[in-house]
């Protein structure tokens, strides 16, 4: 009689895996991943306020004047007839800023029409003569001040500022400036820009005049 051996058998121990990096490294906060950026600097408020300042001004005129500097320049290359008619375009566009300063309007109660006016020392008067008794609308409130004089000639620096720095116009009047001259056209804009930005902080207006946005009155 024989004895048969039993096979053995070896057990195995699974080894536990040391933890990963990613594993031992706390999970990152939402404040920490959103950096907040710095706040901008008086400069950099200036220098913005300047940018905007072409929207200070009547939108005929900006139409005007980047449609037909390119025509009475000759893109650039005045002459002899061109330069003279290139000033007086500029002097009526700069006229056209001032006198639109002291225009006004408002959105009758009546019949809620937009009437358009020039601002006098009598009160509003409207292109529309025949509404000046019906519009339910007190027109002496209107009347022409001290601001409205300062606000045109703010307009008038903000276009020239916005002038200085069409190409067109710089190519004619300045066809090859000088280093000092061109370091003066670079500066110039933004002085000009800067001190009519602060005398629209100083003397702010409330008019709406041709080119501005309406705003209902009663």
């Amino acid at each position: 009689m024989s004895l048969r051996s039993r096979p053995t058998t070896t057990k195995q121990t699974s080894i536990p895996k040391p933890p990963t990096p990613t594993d031992t490294n706390p999970p990152e906060s939402p404040k920490s991943q959103q950096a907040t950026p710095p706040p901008p600097s008086l400069t950099q408020r200036a220098l913005t306020g300047t940018a905007n300042l072409a929207n200070l001004l009547p939108t005929g005129t900006l139409l005007a004047l980047q449609v037909l500097t390119p025509i009475f320049t000759s893109n650039g290359a005045c002459d002899s007839a061109t330069g003279p008619l290139t000033a007086a375009l500029l002097g009526l566009l700069a006229l056209s800023c001032f006198l639109a300063s002291f225009t006004d309007s408002f959105r009758s109660p009546v019949d809620g029409q937009v009437y358009y006016g020039f601002a006098t020392h009598n009160g509003l008067w409207l292109f529309d003569s025949r509404a000046d008794t019906g519009t339910g609308t007190d027109l002496r409130k209107y009347r022409v001040g001290l601001i409205d004089f300062v606000h045109g000639a703010a307009s008038v620096l903000v276009f020239v500022a916005v002038a200085m720095r069409d190409k067109n116009v710089l190519s004619c009047f300045y066809p090859a400036p000088s280093k000092e001259v061109q370091e003066v056209l670079n500066v110039l804009p933004l002085a000009v820009g800067m001190v009519s930005s602060f005398l629209f902080m100083v003397f702010p207006t409330r008019r709406h005049g041709i080119g501005y946005p309406v705003t209902s009155t009663t």
